[in-house]
């Protein structure tokens, strides 16, 4: 089973950057092999995907974020990463990480952009 865990939120100002970090753990096969995706929920909000990354490294991005935010991994250490530049109050949210073809959430990771 795989467990994830997030990190990096917090507060940030308007046009201030924020990188988010998912560390995976547990019954790994291949970190490398895994589909990684964010998620957000605003409260009153469903969640939505925010990026996504495949085995192959083919990233999506939902339109909202595009060119703004960049997803990535390090094998190596079986870490996904959302570095997210320009944020705007729009982007505050609880952000989760996702193992894809298990289905397992992180325990999310607040980020809020005010000032």
């Amino acid at each position: 089973q795989v467990q994830l865990v997030e990190s990096g939120g917090g507060l940030v100002q308007p046009g201030g950057s924020l990188r988010l970090s998912c560390a995976a753990s547990g019954r790994i096969d291949s970190f490398t092999y895994m589909t990684m995706s964010w998620y957000r929920q605003a409260p009153g909000s469903r969640r939505d995907m925010v990026a996504s990354i495949s085995s192959r490294n083919y990233t999506y991005y939902t339109a909202s974020v595009k060119g703004r935010f960049t997803i990535s991994r390090d094998n190596a250490k079986k870490i996904m990463y959302l570095q997210m530049d320009g944020l705007n109050p729009e982007d505050t949210a609880v952000y989760y990480c996702r193992h894809e073809a298990s289905g397992t959430w992180g325990q999310g990771t607040q980020v809020t952009v005010s000032s």
